[in-house]
């Protein structure tokens, strides 16, 4: 799995659900360094969120003419939080975490899940290597989901910009086998 490249409201920490934000530059050269090393494995399946800054980067790594844009990779709605930053939502909610508050007017983490959920199902079936282009908090609830836990336990799992994660099995449990690891660019 890749979270896609920098955009300036990840840069500022701006919760950044469904609005489409391009890819800055530095975004655009983090996914072209994923080319070589991803160009090299064999993938079943791939997968992209329908977003602008998901399917850029799948593009921009070489899967563009393979990928299949899924709504199930699109990243967690904020609804009333979306643009704004953690900061600015807690000094009118003290304390509040996006895992165990929610957000007025979007998704809760159940509702991530499913979608997760649904994605795992496709990933399993296809028999060979998946690869999904999407974003930070549905990755992470993604990879939690893998490996049976809530989908609340996306919140010990950070994932940078461009950065990458591998799902797979330690003979029949699901492992997330790596995890954050930085685009080569």
């Amino acid at each position: 799995m890749v979270r896609h490249g920098e955009t300036e409201w990840s840069e500022l920490g701006r919760h950044t659900g469904r609005t489409d934000v391009p890819m800055l530059e530095r975004g655009r050269e983090q996914a072209r360094s994923l080319a070589g090393p991803l160009g090299a494995i064999p993938f079943s399946l791939v997968l992209t969120s329908p977003l602008s800054r998901a399917a850029e980067t799948c593009a921009l790594a070489g899967f563009a003419d393979r990928a299949e844009a899924t709504d199930d990779l699109l990243e967690w709605d904020y609804g009333d939080y979306e643009g704004r930053t953690t900061f600015e939502i807690r000094e009118e909610r003290p304390g509040w975490t996006l895992w165990s508050d929610g957000v007025p007017g979007g998704e809760t983490a159940a509702d991530v899940g499913r979608r997760a959920d649904r994605v795992i199902e496709r990933v399993r079936q296809t028999g060979g290597n998946a690869l999904c282009f999407s974003h930070g908090h549905v990755l992470r609830v993604l990879a939690s989901r893998w490996i049976g836990l809530p989908p609340m336990g996306g919140r010990m799992l950070a994932l940078d910009a461009c950065a990458m994660g591998v799902l797979g099995w330690e003979r029949e449990v699901p492992v997330i086998a790596r995890w954050n690891e930085p685009s080569p660019g």
